[in-house]
């Protein structure tokens, strides 16, 4: 079968054969879900949805309340299967889950997947294989869980040109970000009490570096934009340096901190337009509506010509959330085999270029600690004029010794701070730079 070959469905009443790859939080809810409630689902999909294989790694593993003659631990045997016609991948990881997936939709089979890593590293190479045999692929939950992000971009969104996505797409790094906006505690403080609690993992380093939201960042972009984009073209900044003194002067801005995920239409001096992704923490200003994510919520902000500004708001991640976007996928890869149809292939047409991240503008807060001396605040303020930088406001406080600037900037290019960065370093004047965080959100 090719994507062009007409497929009227398999006929209403026709069974949907299931099998889920992977029995963990994700699995095992979605598995579960789809026996108590089975009356419903055959009645949304038009036939009756059949988990005829679930693949783990140990068959021997007790596992209550699941046939074990549905177990396998042969995934690849599932692929060739004749009974089964929907694939749901929420194992995790790169390399295994690729070449399943890849063979699952070179025989047709379509595929609902919650890996955000996988479709980020190769959405291109998947997508390719679903359009060559005519089959699905659904990816809502590789995003923000329940919250609908992929489909609004994907279909809604569609006649509408998106300009901008800016995110709070990790639930564990909102979650330590805001409790040290609460509490005034240091970061290390917090990353322990979200490991206790269950919002961190053992080994933190992909939520709180950046990675999970860079992965994200690709797959929002890609959507936006109309281009591959993958996790390698985001720019990935975490928030591990972020100390209780620049909360409290985000505080004194009347801001706060998130980790944003950025996806923007950048349209250069030439009047071409190019793509930036990108992913660092932020000062905000309290009346954006991201300020006002809590603890470990996502939510997503879309600007487009025609809808205006959109915000996507709820449980970015967890068992039961994001088992409630594979679900909603494969319930409609599930009415595809049955009436027909296909979901929304990948849509690159625009194959807009990604910016370096030399060429992002956005604007600056500085914290600097300076002599206590007559003529310093010239000396800097020259240095910013010089390389080009408006400053929009200098609170000075006293420090021991010396004095803390805190400079917030207009926009300005990042290449140009960079320039800017070394001539501070080079004043006797500056005894150290204690931060630099970029501002986003101040046109809202």
């Amino acid at each position: 079968m090719t994507a062009t070959t007409y497929n009227p469905g398999k006929g209403e009443g026709s069974p949907v054969g299931v099998a889920i790859l992977g029995l963990g939080t994700v699995g095992a809810e979605v598995l579960r879900l789809l026996g108590e409630r089975a009356g419903d689902f055959e009645r949304r999909v038009g036939g009756p949805v059949e988990v005829r294989a679930v693949a783990v790694r140990d068959k021997s593993k007790p596992r209550p309340g699941v046939d074990p003659d549905l177990l396998t631990d042969d995934a690849f045997s599932l692929v060739e299967r004749e009974d089964i016609d929907v694939i749901v991948e929420v194992i995790g990881g790169i390399d295994y889950p690729r070449r399943v997936v890849l063979a699952a939709l070179k025989a047709g089979k379509s595929v609902v997947t919650a890996n955000k890593a996988l479709v980020a590293a190769c959405g291109a190479e998947l997508s390719d294989a679903a359009e060559s045999t005519g089959a699905d692929l659904f990816f809502e939950a590789a995003v923000a869980a329940a919250i609908p992000v992929v489909g609004p971009l994907r279909r809604s969104l569609a006649g509408d040109q998106v300009n901008k996505v800016v995110g709070i797409v990790n639930g564990t790094t909102n979650f330590i970000l805001d409790a040290m906006d609460a509490t005034g505690a240091d970061y290390d403080d917090m990353l322990a009490e979200a490991t206790r609690l269950g919002y961190a993992e053992a080994d933190p380093t992909a939520d709180v570096e950046g990675h999970d939201a860079a992965s994200k960042a690709a797959i929002l972009s890609g959507l936006a934009f109309h281009t591959r984009v993958t996790a390698d073209d985001v720019h990935c900044e975490g928030i591990t340096g972020i100390t209780a003194e620049d909360i409290a002067a985000a505080k004194a801005a009347d801001c706060t901190i998130k980790l944003l995920a950025t996806c923007e239409r950048v349209k250069g001096e030439d009047g071409t337009e190019g793509i930036s992704a990108r992913v660092y923490p932020a000062l905000i200003p309290r009346r954006h509506p991201l300020a006002t994510v809590r603890e470990s919520f996502n939510a997503v902000f879309v600007e487009a010509d025609a809808a205006g500004r959109l915000m996507f708001y709820g449980r970015g991640a967890g068992g039961n959330p994001t088992a409630s976007a594979v679900l909603g996928d494969l319930v409609a890869a599930g009415r595809n085999k049955v009436f027909g149809g296909r979901a929304p292939g990948d849509s690159t047409y625009a194959n807009l270029p990604i910016l370096d991240f030399g060429e992002v503008t956005t604007r600056y807060h500085i914290d600097l600690h300076v002599d206590d001396r007559v003529g310093v605040l010239a000396d800097i303020a020259r240095t910013f004029a010089d390389e080009g930088i408006s400053l929009r406001t200098v609170r000075q406080e006293g420090a021991n010794p010396g004095a803390r600037l805190v400079i917030i900037t207009h926009s300005a290019k990042e290449d140009t701070l960079r320039g800017c960065i070394d001539a501070l370093t080079d004043l006797d004047a500056v005894l150290s730079i204690n931060s630099v965080i970029r501002i986003e959100g101040m046109d809202v």
